[in-house]
């Protein structure tokens, strides 16, 4: 009887397409706004969090105001906090704006940057020569890295690595230029954000850049955590070295920890995919009212034919199914209609936009999930005014 009413409910449907098609729209719409949204959102988030955690995975920065005593850290202190456990490096910085000078070509405003050896860690930041090491940093070394911009500037149709460029009235040689990869288009997109508009930077020696400002302290520090488990311990002992040096007072400095700025990025992009699917969702329910309505239609069409089937020994619950297959039957097309149309929808904004495209399960799972939900929410009132009918009653209007 099941694959009766099975085959009764597909010749109907198919029976009036253009009405099946209508009835249908509405879950298509709302199934492909879930899906376009939810693997949009999911891309570009990923994409970003992909990026940010490139920069900031296992890294905290110590940002120090100081007091009216000691304006930053001294030599010394940097030193203690590197003696930490669980400190696998420490890269002092500190940026500021000059001219460069090199072969007769002068290059306005590019930011100078401060380091330590532990900032060329990353394997994917030079792209040719070499990064800063820990004897140039011991040494006073001027030597320093540029970026793509500066050689572009100074040294357009020439090999970078051994020219001599002027900073600050001192000659530094160039022993590397970084790659052009995406964390350092990222550098540079958060650079632009802070409205520091340069022509490029280059990155020199900490204490060679503190000798040039003729600073004695530095006021800023990123921690390279070896074991990210252990974040919490290790900065109990960080801030133990931090308010010693600025004899326990609270406000001398901040510690932000990348990893958690990470984890709330996450909690609130998750609200915003959420937020977004709840809304696409109202799509959902104007198809199911749709649905609904033209269930009512077709029970009011098709009373003879139940009042017939009742005469002849149809139990109710078989004529109740009957009908709720018709109604999960079309919910369950619109919405399979609806996911393959939402991510080809997908599929076209990610290459528009730039960003990575994966088929996204969990939405996929949802919007299937909703649609069957809405063809049975919808389906059972008129499924059991059909199955409700007086069959004398029915037989009158023949």
């Amino acid at each position: 009887m099941l694959k009766e009413s099975l085959r009764m409910s597909w010749k109907n449907i198919t029976g009036n397409k253009m009405r099946t098609f209508l009835t249908m729209l509405g879950i298509i719409i709302g199934v492909t706004a879930i899906i376009a949204l939810i693997t949009t959102v999911q891309g570009a988030t990923n994409e970003m969090t992909s990026q940010f955690a490139a920069l900031g995975a296992g890294k905290v920065t110590v940002s120090v105001t100081g007091t009216p005593i000691k304006r930053g850290l001294s030599s010394e202190d940097i030193a203690r906090i590197g003696a930490c456990d669980n400190i696998s490096g420490v890269d002092p910085g500190l940026s500021f704006t000059r001219h460069v000078a090199a072969g007769g070509t002068l290059l306005e405003d590019v930011s100078i940057e401060g380091h330590g050896s532990a900032y060329f860690d990353d394997p994917e930041l030079i792209g040719q020569g070499r990064g800063l090491t820990d004897m140039d940093m011991s040494r006073y070394s001027q030597v320093c890295v540029i970026d793509g911009d500066v050689k572009a500037a100074l040294f357009p149709n020439e090999n970078a690595i051994g020219q001599e460029l002027v900073i600050c009235g001192l000659t530094f040689t160039v022993v590397g230029v970084t790659s052009d990869d995406a964390s350092n288009d990222v550098m540079r997109a958060m650079t632009s954000m802070t409205g520091m508009s340069t022509n490029g930077t280059i990155l020199i020696p900490y204490q060679t850049a503190m000798r040039a400002l003729g600073s004695g302290t530095i006021n800023s520090l990123t921690l390279h955590i070896a074991d990210t488990a252990l974040t919490d311990e290790t900065l109990s002992d960080v801030e133990e070295v931090l308010n010693a040096a600025f004899n326990y007072r609270d406000d001398a400095y901040r510690i932000i920890n990348l990893d958690s700025l990470l984890d709330t990025m996450n909690t609130m992009t998750g609200m915003m995919t959420t937020m977004l699917a709840g809304i696409a969702s109202i799509a959902l329910l104007v198809g199911g009212i749709g649905i609904m309505n033209m269930m009512l239609v077709s029970v009011s069409e098709r009373t003879t034919e139940i009042g017939l089937r009742k005469a002849l020994g149809a139990r109710p619950v078989l004529i109740q199914v009957q009908f709720l297959m018709e109604s999960v039957l079309l919910s369950l097309m619109g919405g399979i209609v609806g996911i393959l149309l939402g991510n080809v929808v997908s599929y076209v904004i990610a290459q528009i936009v730039g960003i990575g495209f994966a088929v996204n399960l969990g939405a996929v799972s949802l919007a299937f999930g909703f649609s069957a939900s809405v063809g049975i929410l919808f389906g059972w009132a008129p499924a059991r005014k059909a199955s409700r009918l007086n069959p004398i009653e029915a037989l009158r209007s023949m």
